[in-house]
């Protein structure tokens, strides 16, 4: 389904194709500009009958600068935003250079913004990435690991300075080395198309850390390469890298709004210019047409429109076959499927993907809401796509505070059937995660009861404390449940996602709401890391790759006899047989025999209160145990049988010898 002739740049035999969208437009220049940002050329392109517009240029290649001007209506009230004073950024630009200078010149109508506005940079895009080195993880097989770029290395002792915080730091040999001790398959990177801060946080000397705040979807971050470094060779040198460590490159992708704020207060740097009633959802307000704000962030893009969907094919289709991405994260994904009355499970962008031959066997996973009514789609997304649990995220939450039922958390361990097992969709269609960028570190959620920050509430609970404590027996109690919450979420059916830290026990000091810190506020301490949770974790992380029982592709019936649940007397339960999550053990036999595997137990035991478990019949092995500090060396593990007493918090992982 590629269209031959892409948007954006596309250089060849010693000329280049220039080609960007606009129904509106009466005239749109090419500015080309000089290494120092001087304009050398201003050339008109030609429009088409397919609401293209397009110019040949010989004599231009790889490194030009440019950027355009669109003639157009300039109407807010009507939708339309062309203003030929403005320098507009290619919506499909795949490279931008220098910085966006926040000023009133933006957004004031006829004010030149040359020079406050970055360049589009045209690449070579002959050569592509090695698609045949990827390591193509099965969904079962997947334990994925979000993380910032900068975050991951602005602190790291072991890899060079001038690498730290940026794409070289991110394959160095350090964090690969981390990364395959912890038996992590997959890293999620916040975004790294190309972002700019909001202007209210430029005005406050603040920034947009996190970088959901998009100029360019098909540029990688500038602010990521090394001092006078190439973003895109550095990338791409990055991804290599980590696919010859077998680690899969997933990427945060944000479709649903970009930087340019709302129409009439918002800059005019780029979609806005070219086609805003089109690129944009617009809805009827007091005095015209104004945003249809459902993402909470100024604007939301229209991807009903064929050409949004066209740019947003042609974007990961350029991430896929010029990086070897191996996967995409959509933020808030409800916007992309959105009619008129909410969420569309038949949305065209959808069939689109699908039919895209380059995106063929790339992993796509949404996150299943938006801001507006309706937004909230969580199981609603077609095969192949995968989603974000945010019920995995909170019923795990809560049971490790005593606020969840075993039936509750019954149905998160086997993979949240209740959500996602309908319309042929695997167990592995929920992506399960405890704590994510966007808000409480695990470390923040057994430390704080509220955030010290302007965040929302977290579920989450300091044990009798609030922030740091000298108690002993509140530190214990913390520490089993920080490895409670972190072993859930290796055992559970599904899709795992660690939070890049967690397993090092990273504190943002109970702030909610990061997205604004500098690095070095709360990028990874390495030095104060915890390396006994570290190996607790990656002890947790190889039993579940060991045990295929852990991680089924298919679905377990309840009365499966494969599937047994046990009260802690031994009695075996139904459903409705459920006690209160506030007293009691809670124990899970799964038996994997189907798969050439064990029969493993899981054991919970959320509260404080001493309780006696008997076990089902079997020489146990304790693979894992929350009250341990560190795992035991392999073949030292303990083995129990019969009845054991606990003292929670716990979770407890055995294998039947």
């Amino acid at each position: 389904m590629t269209d031959h002739e892409a948007l954006g740049a596309t250089a060849a035999g010693g000329s280049t194709r220039f080609v960007v969208p606009s129904s509106v437009a009466e005239r749109i220049e090419l500015c080309l500009f000089d290494a120092q940002n001087a304009e050398s050329d201003r050339l008109d392109l030609a429009p088409g009958d397919d609401g293209l517009w397009r110019a040949e240029v010989g004599g231009v290649g790889p490194g030009q600068r440019y950027g355009f001007r669109v003639h157009g209506p300039g109407d807010p009230a009507r939708g339309h935003a062309c203003d030929p004073a403005k320098l507009l950024v290619d919506p499909a630009a795949r490279r931008v250079t220098g910085e966006l200078r926040r000023t009133a010149e933006l957004t004031a109508p006829g004010v030149d913004s040359s020079a406050l506005v970055p360049r589009s940079v045209v690449i070579d895009t002959s050569s592509g990435a090695d698609l045949d080195g990827r390591p193509s993880t099965a969904w079962d097989r997947t334990v994925a690991y979000e993380a910032h770029v900068g975050h991951l290395t602005a602190r790291h002792p072991l890899v060079g300075a001038e690498d730290r915080g940026g794409y070289r730091g991110l394959a160095s040999d350090p964090v690969v080395d981390h990364l395959l001790r912890l038996g992590v398959t997959a890293i999620e990177l916040l975004p790294v198309q190309h972002f700019v801060s909001e202007g209210e946080l430029v005005a406050q000397g603040r920034q947009n850390v996190w970088g959901y705040n998009p100029l360019a979807w098909s540029a990688a971050h500038a602010g990521y390469a090394s001092a006078g470094g190439d973003p895109v060779a550095e990338l791409r040198a990055a991804v290599d890298a980590l696919h010859r460590a077998g680690i899969e490159v997933w990427l945060d992708v944000v479709f649903n709004h970009t930087c340019e704020g709302s129409l009439g207060s918002g800059p005019i740097l780029s979609l806005r210019g070219f086609d805003n009633a089109v690129m944009y959802r617009l809805i009827a307000g007091p005095s015209g047409l104004v945003d249809d704000d459902v993402t909470g962030c100024g604007n939301a893009i229209e991807a009903r429109s064929p050409i949004v969907r066209r740019l947003i094919r042609e974007s990961l289709v350029h991430w896929v076959t010029h990086y070897g991405i191996d996967g995409f994260r959509f933020d808030l994904a409800s916007t992309l499927a959105r009619e008129d009355d909410g969420f569309a499970t038949d949305a065209p962008l959808f069939a689109e993907l699908a039919a895209e031959p380059a995106l063929a066997g790339t992993k796509l996973v949404a996150e299943p809401w938006d801001g507006g009514p309706g937004g909230y789609a969580l199981g609603g997304f077609p095969t192949p796509w995968r989603e974000w649990s945010d019920r995995f995220r909170d019923d795990g939450r809560d049971l490790w505070r005593g606020r969840a039922s075993w039936a509750v958390a019954a149905g998160r361990l086997t993979g949240s059937a209740d959500v996602f097992r309908h319309h042929d969709r695997e167990a592995t269609s929920g992506v399960n995660a405890i704590a994510t960028h966007d808000g409480f570190t695990v470390a923040d959620l057994v430390s704080y009861d509220e955030p010290t920050d302007e965040g929302h509430g977290q579920r989450s609970w300091g044990g009798g404390r609030e922030g740091p404590t000298a108690d002993a027996d509140v530190v214990a109690d913390r520490r089993r449940r920080q490895r409670a919450l972190l072993g859930m979420l290796c055992v559970a059916q599904g899709v795992p996602q660690i939070l890049s830290g967690d397993e090092i026990g990273r504190s943002q000091g109970g702030q909610a709401n990061g997205y604004t810190l500098d690095p070095d506020q709360w990028g990874l301490a390495w030095v104060q890391a915890d390396w006994d949770l570290a190996a607790w974790v990656s002890a947790a992380v190889a039993l579940r790759h060991r045990h295929p029982a852990l991680r089924r592709a298919t679905w377990l019936d309840p009365a499966d006899p494969r599937l047994r649940w046990h009260a802690e007397d031994g009695t075996e339960m139904h459903d409705g047989e459920w006690p209160s999550v506030g007293t009691g053990a809670l124990q899970v036999v799964l038996d994997g025999s189907d798969l050439d595997d064990d029969r493993l137990l899981l054991v919970l035991v959320p509260h404080h209160e001493p309780v006696s478990v008997v076990l089902p019949d079997g020489e146990w092995e304790v693979a894992l145990d929350a009250r341990w500090d560190r795992p035991p060396r392999p073949g030292d593990e303990p083995h129990v049988s019969g009845q054991i007493d606990l003292a929670g918090p716990t979770l407890m992982a055995l294998i039947d010898r």
